[in-house]
C-alpha cells in the first residue's frame, strides 16, 4: 500500500454481501438500517466493487462484517472470504474480522488464525447487535487474544440504525453501546488499541472522556454527516484528540464523497485535517510507524 499516494484512509466500511449473494444482516434488519439512513434500495457492493470505488478516489478502506449469529440466528459472511478478497486488493483494502463473543474458545482460536494466516488487521464488535455488554467477562478471552496479537478492536457506540423503527427495535438493546462500558475494557486490557466508532449519541461526552483518559482509545467519525457533529466533538478533534480521531464513512450507507464534502465545511485546523483523514489511521493500523 503506497501511503504517500493515498488521500485518506476510511476506517469504517461494511461488507454487506458475500460472493454468493448472502447478506450480512437479515432482510428485516437491513431494511430498517436503510430506512434509518434514508438509503432505500441502495446497492450492496461486492468487495471487488468496493476496491474499485476506493481506488478511483485514491483512498484506502478498512472492511468488515458483523458476526451476530448467537443473537440473530442469521449466518455471517465468512471472515476468511473478506480477508482473501481484501488481500487481492491490498493496495486499497484492509481486512478486519468480526467474531461473536458468545463463541468462546472457538472464537479465540479463530481470531488467532485470522491474524496469523489471513493477515487480518483488526476486529469489529457491535455490542447492541451481538447482544453483549462490552465489559462482560464472556468476551475477555477474545480481547486477551486480540491484545496479544497487537491489532485494534473497533466497537460500535451510540444509537444504531439497525433495527430502528421495528417493533421493539428488532430486539436490539441500545444500552450495550454506551462507550463507558468500553472504558472497563480499556482498564482491564491496557495495551489493547480500541476504536470507539461513530459520534456516540446520546453518550458523546462519555466517549470524549474515555478517549482523553485512556491512551489507546481512539474515536472514528463514521455514521454521521460531519455537519451534524456535536460541537464538543469538533472542539476535541481540533485539540486534545487531534492525534486520536479517525475518518470513517460507514460506506455504503454513507459515501466518503458525501462525508468529505461536509467535512470540508467544518472549522478544522489545516494541520489537523491530514491527521484525521490519514495519518492517525496509518499509525494505528501499523501502516506507518506511530
Amino acid at each position: 500500500m503506497d501511503l504517500d499516494r493515498l488521500t485518506a484512509i476510511d476506517v469504517h466500511t461494511h461488507a454487506e454481501v458475500s460472493k454468493d449473494g448472502h447478506g450480512a444482516l437479515s432482510p428485516e434488519l437491513m431494511g430498517a438500517s436503510e430506512a434509518y439512513f434514508k438509503a432505500h434500495g441502495h446497492r450492496q457492493p461486492t468487495i471487488e466493487e468496493m476496491a474499485a470505488y476506493y481506488r478511483e478516489r485514491r483512498m484506502a478502506a478498512v472492511v468488515f462484517t458483523v458476526d451476530a449469529e448467537h443473537a440473530t440466528g442469521h449466518p455471517r459472511i465468512s471472515n476468511e472470504e473478506i480477508a482473501e478478497s481484501c488481500a487481492a486488493h491490498a493496495d486499497v483494502l484492509i481486512p478486519f474480522a468480526s467474531i461473536d463473543p458468545h463463541k468462546g474458545r472457538a472464537g479465540v482460536r479463530e481470531a488467532r488464525r485470522l491474524v496469523e494466516e489471513y493477515g487480518v488487521r483488526g476486529f469489529k464488535f457491535h455490542p447492541s447487535v451481538q447482544a453483549f455488554s462490552p465489559n462482560d467477562p464472556l468476551a475477555y478471552p477474545l480481547y486477551e487474544a486480540i491484545e496479544e496479537l497487537g491489532v485494534p478492536a473497533l466497537f460500535h457506540t451510540g444509537q444504531t440504525g439497525i433495527g430502528a423503527g421495528l417493533p421493539g427495535g428488532g430486539g436490539i438493546r441500545l444500552k450495550y453501546s454506551n462507550p463507558l462500558l468500553v472504558d472497563d475494557v480499556a482498564v482491564d486490557f491496557p495495551r489493547l488499541r480500541i476504536i470507539l466508532a461513530h459520534p456516540s449519541f446520546p453518550w458523546q461526552d462519555e466517549a470524549l472522556a474515555v478517549a482523553t483518559h485512556k491512551p489507546y482509545v481512539y474515536i472514528d467519525l463514521s455514521g454521521w454527516s460531519p455537519k451534524y457533529f456535536p460541537p464538543q466533538l469538533v472542539r476535541y478533534a481540533n485539540s486534545l484528540l487531534k492525534d486520536k480521531v479517525l475518518f470513517g464513512s460507514d460506506y455504503p450507507v454513507i459515501t466518503p464523497d458525501r462525508w468529505l464534502a461536509d467535512f470540508d465545511t467544518l472549522d478544522i485546523k489545516p494541520e489537523v485535517r491530514p491527521k484525521i483523514l490519514k495519518e492517525n489511521a496509518a499509525g494505528l493500523l501499523g501502516l506507518r510507524p506511530e
